[in-house]
């Protein structure tokens, strides 16, 4: 533990706090992209400790809380029919559907599993040729090499059972989309670690040249975010604007060339709908059409659904960073983790799950969101 505990020191914290109130001359509004970024500044209180008026607004990086309802309806349409072993994180099965969750399938019946890798899923292949397994292929460019390496492991094994439901998003659309919209606040990022240690973050820079926003990888430990929150205020306050690699330890701006080109090879970039927010252009991933024998929505006829979102969530305000968990009337109510009417408050990634963790009722004051 002492490697991770060098990333938890508090005595480097308040320095690094102390060093930030005296950068800080203005009410910066920065965005942290990741689920799990917005984990640890909530947990461990680091939003409430900034300087006066600086804000950190938490953004739609939560891979489980954008997965599209429909991609959800046809995981629950395909999941109890006779012969299917439906596969998926663990994250994924209390997410609510427009009707239910895979949870609540599994209890009735349905061959519902949690696998710990998509490889895990094409071993069930591999190991019962007389039923379909289906994979929910779900995330941001951090999980796609890995589905992406399964899809063609089961091509040379020549399984003929094996598909996946797939639902890829990406970044940098994304951001790009919240910086368009003209309400946008945001003025820096700090980009997800992750994302980076497989893509780099050679896409990020003509973001930050032609929006003139400063954009710093970080990783995920209370350090980590607070010398890369310092290291965007010294861009901001410079009135530079460029890409920075707080994460030296594992991003390099080339990223891992063998994952991308892994996802190059069997995927396809495509229009993809986030949930809450829309369709985004170019968003996604997608089969490309080599291995569009792996695609389940191909092989199983799960057309005609009609996906209805529960109206008394506002997870598209709280994804894109306009609103506040607490600012929500269901928040803690009629929705908790137990009982979710949204992905953001059951996913790990999520933004609700975070404040509900953390016991929070009010938002703080350096990150309240304007309704």
């Amino acid at each position: 533990m002492k490697y991770l505990d060098e990333y938890r020191d508090p005595v480097l914290a308040r320095q690094l706090l102390d060093e930030l109130r005296r950068t800080a001359t203005s009410p910066w509004q920065i965005m942290e992209v990741c689920g799990g970024q917005t984990h640890t500044l909530v947990r461990q209180g680091i939003d409430e400790l900034l300087p006066a008026g600086m804000r950190m607004i938490h953004g739609p990086g939560c891979p489980v809380c954008v997965t599209p309802l429909e991609t959800l309806d046809r995981a629950m349409a395909v999941a109890p029919r006779p012969g299917v072993i439906l596969t998926s994180f663990g994250d994924m099965l209390r997410v609510p559907g427009t009707d239910t969750d895979l949870l609540s399938l599994r209890a009735r019946g349905a061959d519902v599993r949690v696998v710990y890798a998509p490889m895990d899923a094409v071993r069930l292949a591999a190991a019962h040729p007389d039923r379909e397994v289906v994979f929910l292929a779900v995330g941001f460019e951090t999980t796609a090499p890995a589905n992406a390496t399964a899809v063609l492991h089961a091509a040379r094994l020549g399984l003929t059972n094996f598909s996946m439901l797939v639902s890829h998003v990406l970044v940098p659309p994304a951001m790009t989309t919240l910086l368009d919209d003209p309400d946008c606040e945001v003025q820096a990022f700090l980009a997800a670690g992750h994302v980076c240690a497989v893509m780099g973050w050679r896409e990020y820079e003509p973001i930050a040249a032609r929006y003139r926003v400063p954009i710093v990888v970080t990783g995920f430990e209370p350090l980590d975010l607070l010398e890369g929150i310092l290291m965007t205020v010294r861009q901001l306050e410079s009135g530079r604007a460029e890409v920075e690699n707080q994460y030296v330890r594992a991003v390099r701006r080339s990223g891992n060339t063998a994952a991308q080109d892994a996802v190059r090879e069997v995927f396809h970039v495509t229009d993809r709908a986030w949930r809450g927010i829309g369709v985004l252009s170019d968003s996604g991933l997608e089969l490309a059409e080599k291995y569009a024998e792996f695609d389940a929505a191909r092989r199983f006829d799960v057309g005609g659904l009609r996906p209805v979102e529960d109206p008394a969530c506002i997870a598209g305000a709280i994804l894109t960073g306009a609103r506040l968990p607490t600012d929500c009337a269901a928040y803690g109510t009629r929705c908790t983790p137990r009982h979710p009417l949204g992905a953001p408050m059951v996913s790990s990634e999520g933004t609700c799950a975070a404040f509900h963790a953390a016991g929070r009722t009010s938002g703080p004051a350096s990150s309240r969101s304007t309704p």
